[in-house]
C-alpha cells in the first residue's frame, strides 16, 4: 500500500480535488475558483514526472487563470435591460468566434513549437491541442458562458487517451468522468441560464 500511495498518492489526491471541482463548477459555485488554485499548483509536479510538459506548463496556468476567474465571479457585473448585475450564465458572443479561434490556432501553434524544440514530448500535437482549448474553455468558464462544456467535452475526452497511454491511471478516470459531467453540465446550466431570465 505505501508502495502504491508512493507512485500514486498525489495523482490520487488530486483527482479527489478534481472531482470536488467538477461538483462546484456543475453548481456554478464560486468556491471552484479556490479548488482550482490549489489543484493545479499540485498538478505541475505530477505532470512534470510523467512528461507531459505541456499539461505541466497549463498547470501553472490554471493556477493563474483561477485567480482571475475568482476574481470576475466575485466581481464582475453583466449589463442587461440596462441594468449591472451579477455575472449571469450566458451564450457565448458569436462576434468573439472568430477571434478565439484565432486565440486557439495560435496557441495550439506555438505550445506545439515549445514542446517539439523543448522537451522530449512523445505526443505534442495532441498535448498542445488540449492545453490550446483548456486556455479558451476555461476563460469561457470565467465568464460564464454555457458553450464552455462543449469546448471541455473535447478537452477531456482528448486527455483521458493522453493520461491512458501515459501512465496517469487515477486522470485518466477523472478525466473519463469530466467528459460525461461537461454533457451534464450543459444541460444543468442551459437550466439555470433559464431560471435566471424568468
Amino acid at each position: 500500500m505505501t508502495e502504491f500511495l508512493t507512485l500514486h498518492g498525489l495523482d490520487l489526491f488530486t483527482t479527489l480535488l478534481g472531482l470536488l471541482y467538477l461538483v462546484l463548477e456543475y453548481k456554478a459555485h464560486i468556491a471552484l475558483w479556490i479548488v482550482g488554485i490549489v489543484m493545479p499548483a499540485l498538478d505541475v509536479w505530477l505532470y512534470w514526472s510523467h512528461g507531459l510538459y505541456g499539461d505541466a506548463g497549463m498547470a501553472v496556468y490554471y493556477t493563474l487563470a483561477a485567480l482571475y476567474g475568482y476574481l470576475v465571479w466575485k466581481f464582475g457585473k453583466r449589463q442587461r435591460n440596462g441594468v449591472k448585475r451579477k455575472l449571469p450564465i450566458v451564450h457565448f458572443p458569436l462576434k468573439w468566434l472568430l477571434p478565439v479561434a484565432a486565440v486557439f490556432l495560435a496557441v495550439w501553434v506555438v505550445t506545439y513549437l515549445v514542446l517539439v524544440n523543448f522537451t522530449n514530448s512523445t505526443i505534442p500535437v495532441t498535448d498542445a491541442f488540449t492545453n490550446a482549448l483548456s486556455i479558451v474553455a476555461l476563460w469561457m468558464l470565467s465568464h460564464k458562458y454555457v458553450e464552455q462544456w462543449w469546448a471541455w467535452v473535447v478537452v477531456d475526452a482528448v486527455s483521458t487517451y493522453l493520461y491512458v497511454t501515459k501512465g496517469v491511471p487515477f486522470k485518466a478516470l477523472l478525466y473519463g468522468l469530466y467528459t460525461v459531467i461537461a454533457v451534464l453540465g450543459y444541460l444543468k446550466w442551459r437550466r439555470m441560464m433559464t431560471a435566471q431570465t424568468l
